[in-house]
């Protein structure tokens, strides 16, 4: 049942927002916002973002003929500075080859050029400024115009990729490469030649926005998309990688651009529901970013069937890198379109189940970022319809949020609070307060979630400490017989509130003043 009779301070009304903000002042576009902002910074953690970014290669493509380099072979520290010598010896003897002309020479050229690509694939740390300096860019440029055999082409295209992976004013070096590396994706290459060149320009894309745009502006998207579209696993997982880091953000132009091109939605549905892992982790990153930056990509997916390939996927596997990107783009899915939770996670339905059941195990996880996604995820489903929010209440995921909530870390704190605080409201007119589901409110208090909401109004997080005080109100105005302003007040709910007395934010000054004044004034206490 709903009660919501009695009016809140004039600060806390608010109109359901599409999705996540039900029980919050009036915020613009967050979820939105929050998409984009997941695509721009996939992670926090900067060295996860730059091993996914950037790749050496150091196994051949399927197909090659070569030999993958063992663990022995791996250079150690202190053999670095041989490794450097040999490093610009191989250059000196790739520039010597060069001028060479018949098939001797053609052979010690290919022999030349697979040396110092051995070399930067032989060393966590490449010696990649070595190559550089000794002028291996436009040697490898040379051997990468059409013309050259396919040993050449393969060699140094793989050369290339390896110092594509450098820091970043090494893999700046490459921008003369760039035409021929993107016209190798090309039909009159070969398939391992197109990979390998769709390797090397996702190192580059993986670099930074400014590489990223001269590659677009180059016509990088097309033909890598086209590779993905590949029937070959590994050319599909390559390009879709290669993909995902150039389409990735902010600006949403190459995604729109993206979506257009025929063929990539079934591309997208065929390597979810059928691919090996491997693949299905790659296009499931380009759902990310298609999701998190276009309202039409979002449109077109929530459409087809890709939502339960995704939520199958999530139900069956237990592969961490698979499992992020899933539901990171089953999270921007459900943020991005009402469509998606009103039409497609009906109440009753089985994918609806599966969907809650994927999200429940996903709490359970031993991953922060799984809990802290999967409770993003369930916060915009419960700020749906009342079906919506019943269900979760009545299912496993409400005990576990509480515990989040009252013990896990602070970002996914935040994330169970959005959720346990929508399923406690529905919306009333756009200048009234929600109205509360006492049932839930009750249930959601003696199952130990107050303190955790107290915690948060302590919180230096300004939306944080705002989602507190929200919450600290529906308590105080909904728990029944009048007995909310006692549960917050055992709580030291009233000395948190207080720390806004004399605040600079002037909106949460008047929200916590006003608050203790109406529940807490002269009056408080005296029919007790």
């Amino acid at each position: 049942m709903a009660d919501g009779n009695n009016p809140a301070p004039t600060s806390l009304a608010s109109p359901l927002q599409r999705h996540r903000y039900a029980i919050k002042s009036s915020v613009h576009n967050t979820a939105a916002s929050r998409r984009r902002e997941q695509a721009v910074a996939i992670g926090k953690e900067r060295r996860e973002a730059l091993m996914r970014a950037k790749r050496v290669c150091r196994t051949p493509l399927s197909g090659s003929n070569e030999v993958a380099v063992e663990d022995s072979d791996m250079v150690i520290d202190d053999e670095k500075s041989g490794l450097e010598t040999r490093t610009a010896q191989a250059v000196e003897e790739l520039k010597a080859s060069s001028s060479s002309q018949g098939k001797e020479a053609q052979k010690k050229k290919t022999e030349a050029l697979r040396a110092l690509r051995r070399l930067l694939s032989r060393s966590e740390v490449p010696p990649i400024e070595v190559a550089i300096k000794a002028g291996a860019v436009p040697l490898l440029v040379q051997y990468l115009s059409f013309g050259s055999s396919e040993e050449q082409l393969l060699e140094a295209a793989w050369c290339l990729t390896n110092i594509a992976a450098g820091q970043p004013e090494e893999t700046k070096a490459l921008l003369p490469a760039l035409p021929l590396l993107i016209a190798h994706l090309g039909e009159k290459s070969s398939t391992l030649v197109a990979e390998q060149c769709a390797w090397a320009i996702g190192n580059v894309a993986g670099e930074g926005a400014d590489l990223r745009n001269t590659l677009l502006a180059q016509g990088a998207l097309r033909p890598l998309t086209r590779l993905m579209l590949s029937n070959k696993g590994s050319t599909a997982r390559t390009a879709a990688w290669a993909l995902s880091n150039l389409i990735k953000g902010p600006d949403p132009k190459a995604v729109n651009e993206l979506i257009k091109i025929e063929g990539v939605l079934n591309a997208i549905m065929r390597d979810l529901e059928k691919a090996d892992e491997e693949l299905a982790t790659e296009v499931a990153w380009v759902v990310v970013y298609l999701s998190a930056l276009s309202e039409k990509a979002v449109s077109l997916i929530v459409r087809s069937h890709a939502p339960q390939l995704l939520i199958a996927r999530l139900l069956a596997s237990e592969n961490l890198q698979l499992l992020i990107p899933v539901l990171r783009g089953l999270g921007n899915l459900v943020a991005g379109d009402g469509y998606m939770v009103d039409s497609v996670l009906i109440v009753g339905n089985s994918i609806t189940d599966q969907a809650l059941a994927s999200l429940i195990k996903c709490l359970k996880s031993d991953s922060r970022v799984l809990r802290k996604e999967a409770s993003w995820a369930l916060s915009n489903i419960a700020a749906g319809s009342f079906e919506h929010k019943k269900l979760i209440f009545t299912s496993e995921a409400t005990p576990l949020l509480i515990h989040l909530l009252t013990s896990a870390q602070f970002d996914i704190r935040k994330e169970a609070a959005y959720t346990l605080g929508h399923v406690c409201v529905v919306p009333a007119g756009s200048t009234d307060p929600p109205n509360i589901i006492t049932e839930h409110l009750v249930s959601i208090i003696n199952g130990g979630a107050l303190p955790g909401f107290i915690h948060l109004v302590r919180s230096a997080d300004i939306e944080c400490a705002r989602l507190g005080l929200q919450f600290l109100e529906l308590v105080m105005r909904g728990y029944p017989n009048g007995q909310g302003p006692a549960l917050v007040e055992r709580q030291d709910g009233i000395e948190a509130m207080e720390r806004f007395q004399f605040h600079e934010n002037e909106a949460m000054r008047n929200m916590a003043n006003g608050l203790v004044d109406k529940y807490f004034g002269e009056d408080y206490g005296l029919d007790q």
